[in-house]
C-alpha cells in the first residue's frame, strides 16, 4: 500500500511520542518523505496491520516499499542508503 514506492513513507498517528521523535529526527536530515496519519486513512492503517503482526504499531516506515516497524533514524537512513540512495542527494 506504500504510496511512494520509490521513497520514504512515515505512517504515524496523533499523540504518538515515538512518531514525534522519529519525525523530528528525520526533519533535520532533509530527507524527502511522505507522512500518512493512519487515523485518517483506513487503507494506511490496514497496511500497517499487515506488516506489524495485526497491530497498528507506529511509526511504521517504508523505504522504497520495504517496511520497518518502529525504526530508529539510523535504521531509516541505512535503508535509504541501500534501497533509495537517490534521495540523499
Amino acid at each position: 500500500m506504500s504510496e511512494n514506492q520509490d521513497g520514504v513513507v512515515v505512517y504515524w498517528r496523533p499523540g504518538c511520542v515515538y512518531c514525534m521523535k522519529l519525525r523530528l529526527r528525520l526533519l533535520f536530515t532533509r530527507l524527502p518523505r511522505t507522512k500518512i496519519n493512519i487515523w485518517r486513512d483506513p487503507a494506511a492503517a490496514a497496511f500497517v496491520r499487515t506488516v506489524a503482526d495485526g497491530n497498528e504499531t507506529v511509526p511504521t516506515v517504508t523505504v522504497a516499499g520495504r517496511p520497518m516497524v518502529n525504526p530508529s533514524k539510523r535504521q531509516v537512513l541505512e535503508a535509504v542508503r541501500s534501497y533509495a540512495p537517490h534521495l540523499l542527494s
